[in-house]
């Protein structure tokens, strides 16, 4: 990454049943940005009655996965035996390490009336030296998390540490993630602390260096300086950075880690159905793929 920021597209995915998702990391000029190595952007998605999204149980190792929404509702169910539902301002945090099976479906109420479903879900690398930690899941009401406000600006310390102020959700390395929104016009400066940062739009229109990031857009930037943001129009967004990564990693389908040894063993306990079952939902599951 460079010191100027550098503008992220992304790639849309079909999902089917017209849920869509648009990728933005990893990518050729953006294999992680500090911890993060995966940014899926979901939605808008509108079901109808009767309808839901239903992610069958699948594994994960070696990182962490954080789903944060602006509308709807998701249900997580995992190995561990968690439950827990997720609506918008609230954090499911799942530390998958050494490794965990999870489900995520739309929720009993929300698959009967029909639900909009809209938000990211982003996967953190784990430090070398955490990567087979046991696996944990933690859910945060929006009660628990900072709050910041400067002039025509506002946002919610989603996890890390960032302004002084720190995040309950348990991380593994330096890094924040905070959701912004900007009144038009205003400038915000970014976290000092970390020399690795991206920004997402969810909605407006941002600058960041002379470089325009319309909404559905990344930009990512790194250096001991970070320039600021200027909202160009009302503005929802999504900061985030950290540590540079403590080396590269692989990633295949759900498994992340530093060698490919480790993703081939991997395979092989999926394969062999070694994960565990996900409690309440292990009829189904998602197989390995080809």
């Amino acid at each position: 990454m460079e010191a100027h920021p550098t503008l992220i597209e992304g790639k849309l995915h079909d999902l089917g049943d017209g849920f869509t998702v648009r990728r933005l990391l990893p990518v050729l000029q953006a294999r992680h940005v500090g911890p993060l190595v995966f940014f899926d952007y979901m939605g808008p998605a509108e079901f109808g009655a009767g309808q839901g999204m239903d992610v069958r149980p699948h594994p994960h190792i070696g990182l962490a996965t954080v789903t944060w929404l602006f509308d709807g509702a998701i249900r997580h169910r995992d190995s561990l035996g968690s439950l827990a539902d997720i609506r918008p301002g609230e954090v499911n945090w799942m530390t998958a390490g050494r490794g965990i099976v999870h489900s995520e479906r739309t929720p009993p109420d929300e698959r009967r009336d029909g639900q909009r479903l809209h938000g990211v879900q982003i996967w953190v690398a784990l430090p070398q030296a955490d990567a087979e930690v046991a696996p944990e899941f933690h859910h945060h009401d929006r009660t628990a998390l900072p709050r910041l406000q400067w002039p025509g600006a506002d946002a919610v310390l989603i996890a890390g540490n960032a302004y002084g102020e720190e995040s309950p959700v348990r991380v593994f390395a330096p890094m924040f993630l905070l959701e912004v929104t900007m009144e038009a016009g205003t400038e915000l400066a970014l976290p000092p602390e970390h020399v690795e940062r991206g920004v997402f739009v969810v909605d407006g229109a941002i600058e960041w260096d002379g470089l325009e990031i319309a909404a559905t857009r990344m930009a990512v930037q790194a250096g001991a300086t970070a320039p600021p943001l200027r909202a160009r129009a009302a503005s929802r967004l999504l900061v985030f950075g950290g540590a540079p990564l403590d080396g590269e990693r692989h990633l295949w389908w759900n498994f992340v880690a530093s060698t490919p040894e480790r993703i081939e063993q991997a395979k092989a306990d999926w394969q062999a159905q070694v994960f565990g079952k996900v409690a309440g939902d292990d009829q189904e599951f998602i197989p390995l793929p080809d």
